[in-house]
């Protein structure tokens, strides 16, 4: 299936950089803080990218308010070390710069908050790619994907959803490009399964960054 794509929306951790290390690293420091079990390093992998209040209060049975509470102790590690614990994945940067110069509109839709994903991208020298970043507030507000999305759509001007899309490795990239009614391409080299993609309603799925850069520059 071929189709044109003019605005692409980037998924930040699981889709362009590869954040295992540093959020699994953080998350165990929370809870170490709160005296809970700390499972094997594998089993947090679940708290890269749906929203961390959502998780704590999912994963591990706190209450909305500790769950809050548990992700400021979180971002004590995360700001100071998680953020670097991270790396980009091959092929990423070439494929951003291919894209730009076909002259496509990049946008990335995180739920990590702002500062946090200004700062990685351009640690990582990525943010020259990209027109605008969408992301989550600090205070916890504009968190589930489908609002950053929205939030993304309204901030930069697109009007023609019919040749934009979102490409994300995570169930919620793909319920917020729905949601938002723009196409979705789900990536199978971050911490999704093609099942979860596919239950999701992905239009398309990518193998590799590399099959992800020939969808994307089709048309």
């Amino acid at each position: 299936m071929s189709k044109r794509y003019d605005v692409i929306l980037f998924d930040l951790d699981g889709t362009l950089t590869d954040p295992g290390e540093g959020i699994t690293n953080s998350v165990a420091y929370a809870l170490e803080r709160y005296g809970a079990e700390v499972p094997e390093k594998q089993q947090l992998y679940k708290f890269i990218g749906p929203p961390l209040v959502s998780s704590f209060k999912q994963y591990c049975g706190f209450s909305h308010e500790k769950a809050c509470e548990a992700v400021g102790v979180y971002r004590e590690y995360f700001r100071e070390k998680g953020m670097f614990e991270n790396e980009v994945y091959p092929g990423i940067p070439e494929m951003l710069q291919n894209l730009k110069k076909e002259g496509k509109r990049l946008i990335v839709a995180t739920s990590k908050p702002g500062p946090f994903s200004v700062r990685i991208l351009e640690h990582f020298g990525l943010a020259e790619y990209f027109e605008f970043v969408a992301a989550s507030n600090m205070d916890e507000t504009r968190t589930e994907k489908w609002e950053v999305i929205e939030y993304a759509l309204s901030s930069c001007g697109i009007d023609d959803l019919s040749r934009t899309v979102m490409v994300g490795d995570r169930e919620h990239d793909i319920m917020g490009a729905v949601k938002n009614k723009i196409g979705s391409i789900g990536v199978l080299y971050g911490y999704g399964s093609r099942e979860e993609l596919e239950n999701a309603g992905a239009e398309r799925i990518a193998s590799s960054v590399g099959k992800l850069a020939g969808m994307l520059s089709e048309g």
